[in-house]
């Protein structure tokens, strides 16, 4: 009998995966219980806060309850799958529920990008508004009001709030600098900036907006060019990633004899484990590799 093979016996494998189980749990409990409940319910904080950004009402409890559904759903459904190996069932179906609880945050945050995105293409819009109704003779407020009326949401969302809260009594600048903050873009900054400091100094703030209306326009071609260009390496990292996922089912329909022990042995599982981690950091480094920022 070789090492090798001691080692890989159940009689040896399991016993030594126990111990180091409990050693890490142990000594790592509070960080584990802090890692866990930021990868489950504390996701909801998030996901309420990404809500509450793009003016959609929020149930409390019934966003609760409805994490805790996808989640343990999804899990139950993956360890259901791998009946009756309740070992593999039950890894398979806690990742996956991680998972679960992992993925509505993405997506909410997903949601929120594309509005941000969205208010930035409305810009060039609601600048050149902004430009001719100062040109009129027009107020800032006034031009906003303006711009509210005429364009769709979100910009209208965001600017109906801005001018709700100055008819409060609030600072038009402190109005701008959450709207700054709610919308965290570059060309965003840069249009609550100039407003803010023209209205203290004076100067032409219908120039002004032309310039950051120019200056959007330019910034879009700059990232449409990119995108264009890496569209490639994109397409790239999205096949390198299924490949292997394709290949391992092509086996299993051919002979499942073949790829079983993956699933049923422990050096099988450590063997997946290594293949999702490389995986992961491929399509990491692809993606590092084609973000251009602008």
């Amino acid at each position: 009998m070789t090492w090798q093979s001691v080692l890989l016996h159940p009689a040896f494998m399991w016993p030594a995966v126990a111990i180091c189980v409990f050693v890490i749990a142990y000594y790592q409990s509070e960080k584990v219980l802090r890692w866990l409940h930021a990868r489950s319910l504390g996701q909801k904080d998030e996901i309420v806060r990404y809500m509450e950004l793009m003016f959609v009402e929020v149930n409390d409890k019934k966003l609760t309850w409805s994490l805790i559904l996808i989640s343990v759903g999804l899990g139950l459904i993956f360890f259901i799958l791998f009946w009756p190996n309740i070992i593999v069932g039950f890894i398979v179906g806690s990742v996956f529920t991680l998972i679960g609880w992992t993925l509505p945050k993405h997506l909410f945050k997903s949601l929120y990008e594309k509005r941000c995105n969205r208010f930035v293409d409305q810009m060039v819009d609601g600048t050149t508004i902004l430009a001719n109704g100062i040109r009129a003779g027009l107020s800032v407020t006034q031009a906003m009001d303006r711009v509210s009326k005429n364009l769709k949401n979100p910009i209208s969302q965001e600017f109906r709030l801005v001018l709700s809260q100055n008819q409060l009594g609030r600072p038009i600048e402190e109005c701008l600098n959450e709207l700054g903050e709610r919308i965290p873009r570059q060309d965003v900054q840069m249009f609550v900036t100039a407003v803010n400091i023209l209205k203290e100094t004076g100067g032409n703030m219908a120039e002004t907006f032309q310039t950051i209306n120019f200056t959007i326009r330019e910034r879009q071609k700059i990232e449409k060019k990119i995108e264009a260009l890496t569209a490639q390496g994109v397409m790239q990292g999205i096949i390198i990633s299924l490949v292997p996922f394709v290949i391992l089912m092509i086996f299993y329909f051919i002979d499942p004899n073949y790829v079983m022990p993956m699933f049923t042995t422990a050096f099988g599982w450590m063997f997946l484990l290594l293949v999702f981690v490389l995986i992961g950091l491929g399509g990491l480094f692809i993606k590092k590799i084609i973000t251009i920022k602008v």
